[in-house]
């Protein structure tokens, strides 16, 4: 399936229902047709019942859209045949703001087990820092609701459809909204 991610809302779903979901590099795949929640947060993906499948979907979507400002123009990679390859001599940093205080021990143990396995494949692992995730949720909602309130106002319910008349702005919203939802 194809669905958006703004703030999680294709991941999210896919980590309750054992599913893959995927949020694309933003600009990576088009966005021509969706209804604009927050676009520069906005991206489609997919989701999918397996990596392999996922990798499939997104070599689909993923290319250059002239309808959508937003897309890149860039080589669009083979993702399905990375999918698979070793991880041999590959480092991988876990930032240590991602452990949060407060983790459920299940979850730290599968933390812990996804080193291990990366570990006994060959990967180096490497704690790293991002100091500023602090503030992702806090910009999250300062953006996604500013973008939000512009990107819908258009969906004002008086431009089409029904529109009662009002002696000024206020009441013709007031009037129609009266109206149209009883």
């Amino acid at each position: 399936a194809t669905a958006t991610d703004t703030g999680g809302s294709i991941r999210q779903p896919a980590a309750f229902t054992g599913t893959v979901g995927l949020k694309p590099t933003y600009g990576r795949c088009s966005r021509w047709g969706i209804v604009a929640f927050a676009s520069s947060l906005d991206q489609a993906g997919p989701v999918t019942r397996s990596v392999r499948d996922s990798a499939i979907m997104l070599g689909a979507m993923a290319s250059h859209d002239p309808k959508d400002a937003t897309s890149a123009d860039l080589p669009v990679p083979d993702f399905e045949a990375a999918v698979g390859q070793d991880v041999k001599g590959l480092t991988i940093g876990i930032p240590k703001e991602y452990r949060v205080e407060g983790m459920a021990p299940e979850i730290e143990a599968l933390w812990q087990q996804g080193i291990a396995w990366l570990t006994e494949r060959g990967a180096t692992v490497k704690d790293i820092s991002l100091p500023h995730t602090k503030y992702a949720l806090p910009s999250y909602y300062i953006v996604a609701p500013a973008e939000a309130s512009s990107n819908l106002a258009r969906y004002d319910g008086v431009r089409y459809g029904l529109r009662e008349p009002g002696k000024d702005v206020l009441s013709m919203y007031e009037n129609t909204r009266e109206s149209g939802f009883g």
